[in-house]
């Protein structure tokens, strides 16, 4: 993100939340191993110079991949991570955030509509999937996580909402904090209630929910370990006791203490892949989560 790097060291407060909001926006899209075009770099600069809207933006890149359409270029990964990365910005510069599912399925819908049924006709943005799922992780060795089925999404999506507002955050020092919003996220992210855009989409939300809060966001953690923020959900939720593999939260503290605490702990993606054959020594069974109805 070097693109955006002089604008941070300006004393012009606009300009630096919208650079850092761009930089989030981008460094998200690696959590599916997609890279934005330089055309979104550069309209983005623009952006953040204050040239053009965030609206603008957006009409620009309708407009630019709608001329490619019609040329021929097959350019719908590149054009998915732009206008992604765009609408990410933009929810991050709005000041408006309401704590429910309906935001979380509001926030899906705005950063994948007309973009996920081009790749998948069961997926929808905004619509809760009607379809139990597996995914092949890398951390795992192409095993998968036991996501929430398809029929207790809303049940315990509500369940969980309804938790966290009743949870009360007084006398907590800053690290029981981190940890409980840790567990909440993990949750949530368990149920996986969208088909594709899940881990962007709770990135986004967490960042909100974090900021109603008053709480300081690193975004540079975002930025730069978004894949680790992926796989540390991953870990966090995955059990293999006959290899002595246990759901652990370590590697998402570790990336929420440093989001919220400015501590300094590696955040390496290698540290988190389980290998075949080799038994894990990581026996915090903290945060195991059951896939039951609630």
């Amino acid at each position: 993100m070097e693109d955006f790097k002089q604008y941070k060291k300006l004393k012009e407060p606009n300009k630096k939340k919208k650079s850092e909001n761009w930089e989030t926006a981008i460094g998200l899209q690696q959590v599916d191993g997609l890279k934005t075009s330089s055309y979104l770099i550069e309209t983005a600069k623009e952006n953040i110079k204050g040239k053009i809207s965030i609206h603008d933006v957006i009409e620009r890149l309708n407009k630019y991949y709608r001329e490619k359409s019609t040329q021929g270029d097959s350019t719908n990964r590149t054009e998915e991570a732009d206008k992604v990365s765009a609408r990410i910005a933009e929810i991050l510069g709005e000041r408006s955030f309401s704590f429910s599912p309906i935001e979380l399925i509001t926030i899906h819908k705005k950063l994948f509509e007309d973009l996920l049924d081009k790749n998948n006709s069961k997926t929808r943005a905004g619509v809760i999937r009607d379809y139990n799922i597996s995914k092949k992780e890398w951390v795992l060795s192409s095993k998968s996580v036991y996501y929430a089925s398809a029929d207790s999404i809303i049940k315990t999506l509500n369940y969980d909402f309804e938790q966290e507002k009743m949870f009360n955050y007084k006398r907590l020092s800053k690290k029981q904090i981190a940890e409980h919003i840790c567990q909440f996220i993990s949750n949530i992210w368990q149920i996986h209630p969208f088909g594709e855009g899940n881990t962007r989409t709770i990135a986004v939300f967490t960042i909100k929910y974090l900021r109603t809060l008053g709480l300081d966001v690193n975004n540079e953690l975002f930025e730069k370990h978004s894949w680790y923020f992926r796989n540390a959900l991953v870990r966090a939720n995955y059990n293999d006791y006959k290899n002595n593999v246990y759901a652990t939260l370590q590697y998402l503290n570790y990336f929420f203490e440093n989001l919220l605490l400015n501590t300094k702990h590696e955040l390496k993606n290698r540290h988190l892949k389980i290998r075949e054959n080799i038994k894990a020594n990581h026996n915090n069974k903290n945060g195991i989560r059951f896939n039951l109805q609630q």
